[in-house]
């Protein structure tokens, strides 16, 4: 079966990964759940389902129930067909998709037409939140800090929803959701308090003060 992220050299990263930086865990979306969190799923069957019900209601007016039953089905023949056009748009999001956590960035390729890779290190996040199921199954949002901007027709659905002119990237319908973000928060504050070298200039004396890598 031919691959079409055989061009990277690690699993949803773009290059291989500079000295230092290891990965802590990687993930991708439950389709099933990214489908009806993320693309409305129970929002198009039940409205499909609505509409079954009235046509049902207002043809058993003027006719047999059975014949008025009969006037249902193509909406609920519609509405499985939608629902189902929804759980594979879903499934090939999911399977595009590649969330990775490093001790330094949190990563996302995603896109299942025109993939790309957003790398967010941990200085540009400014704090995360879980959102977890009883099923673990979840979404971790990253708030970002500064003037750090993203669009959100490009990254959705991977974003929370209706933040749009602050948009919000978020891990979505992930297992073990409260795991990993522990795993972030503990990566995060890990990279953030590591200490600042200053580097002096040995003609001038000047010192200047950069980050650790």
């Amino acid at each position: 079966m031919h691959d079409d992220f055989n061009f990277e050299p690690i699993r949803g990263l773009p290059a291989e990964l500079p000295p230092g930086e290891e990965i802590l865990w990687q993930g991708s979306p439950n389709p099933l759940r990214l489908a009806k969190d993320a693309l409305g799923l129970y929002w198009v069957i039940g409205y499909f389902a609505v509409l079954a019900i009235w046509r049902v209601g207002v043809s058993a007016a003027d006719l047999p129930m059975t014949t008025a039953l009969g006037h249902g089905v193509p909406f609920v023949l519609s509405g499985i067909v939608a629902g189902l056009l929804l759980v594979g748009i879903a499934t090939i999001q999911a399977r595009s998709t590649v969330y990775t956590l490093t001790n330094k960035r949190a990563c996302m390729r995603i896109g299942a037409a025109l993939s790309m890779t957003l790398n967010l290190p941990y200085v540009c996040i400014g704090s995360a939140s879980a959102a977890v199921r009883k099923s673990g199954l979840g979404t971790v949002t990253f708030q970002l800090s500064g003037e750090t901007r993203l669009s959100y027709l490009m990254t959705w659905p991977h974003v929370r929803p209706w933040y749009f002119s602050r948009t919000q990237p978020a891990f979505r319908a992930i297992p073990d959701a409260a795991r990993v973000a522990a795993i972030f928060s503990e990566a995060a504050e890990t990279r953030l308090m590591e200490p600042k070298i200053s580097r002096i200039d040995p003609d001038h004396g000047h010192a200047g003060v950069v980050a650790a890598e």
